[in-house]
């Protein structure tokens, strides 16, 4: 912890850095984000709103979806204002504006440096920021971790990569015990405004210990913000209320979404951390999912409305809290609720927010509750196996057939 103090001193005390009294605005971070609404969000189409409505789309099923370009957003063109990007490209964009406007704001992880991180997310900012703000670590998540949390005490920004989440596991402690609780326990005299981000999720053959999925090991850290990206749009847009927020958030990503593209605006955008995105309205079912599952659920659309059924689909985003005003809505007109979780069953992030359903809106189901989850095994290496571990697109069409017999 003394070497992570000295680190964050001499970051703060740099002669180089801008002085932040230049970059402030009207409203804090922490009210905009506190206040539903208050986020002014400009979308591509030059409207402003709280959600980004996705259009419904008909077409045979494929039964083993994978996110493609095409599908990251229905109502990108390339007749509309702004300019596209990868999601990783987004991601790195929101970090380098963030960076640009706040002079604490800085970077460490494995390889985040020249080499521009595992998935060059960091790619250039250590050229263009230098070695201190963009800083290079040893291949020691517990070590490194800490020294982010350390940094975030004495005023920095921190954004901590993971080279993969499952690595974080080694941080377990820090993040634990000191990025969660450390406000509480020091009795408001610490703020740890950090950002732990990272690829995660099940990939292609990449084996059982690079195929977590930690949703489920964080969700009950007392202090902790989730939120996972799906799209390039609200990835860039949640990359900079992360770093913005005064409270620690481990920002999810998946590690087959960083090709997706989508046209953004040009204009300068925030999203709510605590909000949800309502993919696709409709009448018979809600839909509840998030990350790469989103995909997997739209692939399942397609099917489901040449079948005659109109599922509302709501990318939580939000992992903790839940958005349970935007959810509440759509459960009292839909009355049925399904969630796809890439998650595992036990424990998962599906499981808590079944309860926090049953809990508020027990009144409105016509029916149970229903959650298709990754199954509690190791994530296989073989191909073939590793499909049969995660949820298809055809389970959920039969799962939304179920629900509305």
């Amino acid at each position: 912890m003394a070497a992570a103090l000295q680190t964050a001193a001499l970051l703060s005390a740099s002669p180089n850095l801008i002085d932040p009294q230049r970059f402030r605005v009207g409203l804090s971070a922490r009210s905009l984000i506190g206040r539903r609404g208050s986020i002014f969000v400009v979308r591509s189409d030059g409207r402003t709103s709280g959600f980004f409505n996705a259009k419904s789309r008909s077409g045979n099923l494929i039964t083993n979806a994978v996110a493609t370009k095409a599908d990251a957003s229905t109502s990108s063109t390339a007749s509309k204002p702004g300019h596209e990007l990868l999601l990783f490209e987004a991601l790195r964009e929101g970090l380098e504006e963030e960076m640009d406007r706040d002079p604490h704001v800085c970077v460490m992880g494995e390889d985040v440096g020249h080499y521009g991180g595992s998935y060059k997310v960091t790619k250039g900012l250590a050229t263009k920021y230098g070695d201190l703000r963009v800083l290079d670590t040893p291949i020691a998540e517990n070590s490194f971790t800490g020294m982010g949390i350390g940094a975030a005490m004495t005023g920095l920004r921190p954004v901590v990569e993971g080279m993969n989440m499952g690595f974080l596991l080694l941080a377990f402690n820090q993040i634990s015990n000191n990025c969660g609780m450390l406000h509480y326990t020091s009795g408001g005299q610490f703020k740890i405004p950090i950002v732990i981000r990272g690829p995660g999720g099940v990939g292609r053959q990449l084996g059982a210990e690079h195929s977590q999925r930690l949703e489920s090991y964080f969700q009950s850290i007392p202090g902790l913000q989730m939120v996972a990206c799906s799209t390039a749009y609200n990835a860039k847009g949640l990359m900079k209320a992360a770093i913005r927020s005064e409270n620690p958030v481990v920002l999810f990503e998946h590690v087959l979404l960083y090709n997706l593209k989508e046209r953004i605006p040009d204009e300068e955008y925030v999203l709510c951390l605590e909000e949800a995105e309502m993919v696709r309205p409709g009448e018979h079912v809600t839909i509840l999912t998030y990350s790469r599952m989103r995909y997997h659920v739209m692939q399942a659309v397609k099917t489901l409305v040449n079948k005659g059924y109109d599922p509302e689909v709501i990318d939580i985003r939000s992992l903790k809290p839940f958005d349970l005003y935007t959810i509440g809505n759509s459960v009292k007109k839909t009355h049925r609720v399904l969630i796809v979780e890439e998650c595992m069953r036990t424990g998962g992030i599906g499981s808590s927010l079944r309860a926090a359903i049953i809990d508020n809106f027990w009144d409105y189901l016509d029916a149970p509750i229903m959650c298709l989850s990754s199954q509690d095994v190791p994530t296989p290496y073989a191909g073939t196996l590793e499909e049969w571990t995660v949820v298809q697109p055809a389970q959920i069409v039969a799962a939304v057939e179920q629900l509305c017999q």
